[in-house]
């Protein structure tokens, strides 16, 4: 087993594992999503009026759907596909009528679920570790030390593509400079077992299975896929030999890297 993952497991088995992580992934109640008083009104006007083309395609415009439907991602990728599809269309606004107006604006108002800010949280926390984060020309040069790529996930992944040769297919959560090293990272808080959180971890395995590129490829997960017991992911991680590790050993881990360059 990767001595990176032994210490995770010790540390998340530990006390104060979830309060120390709260640096890392701040649980706050977020304020509902703002809407223009124009924008309900338009709203309103083609709920009242039965138009529902006019309906639906008022709330594909908005971030926020107010239903869960497995047919809104598709039709939000063309207007043309509402005109098509009037009768999945019709389908969606009868739902829309029934549960009402108000549950509609509810619905639209709601607040981001956690797990979709988990990436913007660790991004912000890499922040406060005191290295720098560098623009593209900038950190090609660095000899700092230690020091980050600055940028959105795609402008990362372009640089780790097009310089480093990696053969992404999504941007990595991050890129760090050690030394005459590169890190590759991605990030994920599970925070239970199955479904999506499933998916997020195999996401995270994919980033390591990967050979492309002259990078050192690392996963920092957090949550219960430290937790000991016949858990599938528990199991799968201890038998992996690979840097995988909490946040709360990130700082370590890129020091001792730093270090053992140092002493060659």
């Amino acid at each position: 087993m990767n001595k990176w993952i032994q210490k995770s497991i010790e540390i998340a088995n530990g006390q104060g594992y979830l309060d120390r992580l709260q640096a890392v992934y701040p649980v706050t109640r977020e304020s509902s999503r703002e809407i223009a008083p124009e924008v309900k009104e338009l709203i309103r006007d083609a709920y009242d009026r039965k138009d529902s083309e006019a309906l639906v395609l008022r709330l594909l415009k908005l971030e926020k759907f107010p239903i869960k439907d497995p047919c809104v991602a598709f039709l939000r990728r063309g207007q043309h596909f509402l005109a098509y599809n009037p009768r999945t269309v019709e389908r969606i606004a009868q739902y829309l009528y029934a549960i009402g107006y108000e549950k509609i604006i509810n619905g639209i108002e709601e607040p981001k679920e956690f797990n979709r800010q988990i990436g913007t949280l660790f991004r912000k926390w890499l922040k406060t570790l005191s290295y720098p984060f560098l623009q593209k020309d900038e950190f090609a040069n660095s000899e700092i030390g230690i020091a980050f790529l600055d940028g959105s996930d795609e402008e990362l992944m372009r640089y780790a593509n097009d310089i480093l040769g990696c053969d992404l297919v999504k941007g990595p959560d991050l890129l760090a400079k050690v030394g005459v090293h590169y890190v590759l990272g991605e990030a994920k808080f599970l925070t239970d077992y199955g479904g999506h959180q499933n998916a997020q971890f195999e996401d995270a395995l994919r980033l390591l299975a990967g050979n492309a590129g002259n990078v050192i490829r690392i996963a920092v997960l957090d949550g219960v896929v430290w937790i000991k017991g016949r858990a599938k992911m528990y199991r799968r991680v201890r038998e992996l030999d690979k840097p995988i590790l909490t946040a709360l050993l990130l700082k370590d881990f890129l020091e001792e890297l730093l270090k053992s360059e140092n002493l060659n």
